[in-house]
């Protein structure tokens, strides 16, 4: 009992919003699959609080072979791929841009062990204007269990993931058919 307790006041902490004096980053949380799982994604709100937009060009953590910023594109008959975004997400001046679940997100491809509730994941946000963010992120397998199916995009339908896999790192053009069923 201790220790759930300590654990509930470690990830209640953990959810504070992070601050730098341009970016501030609120409920932040990664998820995976299973904890076994090759690949996960990271969840967050970004504000940012300048007179400028800024943008996230890009993500880096040493708990996946590749981390890259990606978001879903809806292809109808309840069909969904997941594409990287190259040139990052834009975080308007005074506005936010929140990572979610069916939506633009930080993805971990290639996981070097697997990732277990409570766990950290240090993360470097990097931001064109702010500059590196490095925050740790706590895994939450147990958020939106409650989802039905069709409410949720990700669980909705197959993924087509086009050209990259999200277990280990391969080339050529595999194609998955993969339901991301609790990412």
């Amino acid at each position: 009992m201790f220790r759930q307790t300590l654990m509930a006041a470690a990830l209640t902490a953990l959810a504070l919003p992070a601050f730098a004096d341009q970016i501030e980053i609120t409920d932040p949380y990664v998820r995976v699959s299973t904890p076994m799982s090759k690949s996960g994604a990271a969840f967050m709100e970004i504000k940012n609080v300048t007179d400028l937009d800024d943008r996230l060009v890009s993500a880096s953590s040493d708990v996946a072979a590749r981390v890259e910023l990606h978001t879903h594109k809806d292809l109808g008959d309840g069909k969904m791929q997941m594409l990287e975004v190259k040139e990052g997400f834009v975080i308007p001046a005074h506005g936010e841009h929140d990572l979610k679940r069916g939506g633009d997100h930080v993805m971990f491809m290639g996981l070097n062990h697997g990732l277990n509730q409570g766990d950290l994941v240090r993360v470097t946000l990097h931001f064109e204007r702010a500059g590196n963010m490095t925050i740790e992120i706590p895994v939450d397998l147990k958020r939106d269990q409650g989802m039905e199916m069709d409410d949720d995009p990700v669980t909705h339908g197959t993924i087509e993931h086009g050209t990259m896999t999200h277990g280990e790192i391969t080339h050529g053009e595999p194609k998955m058919n993969k339901t991301e069923s609790d990412m």
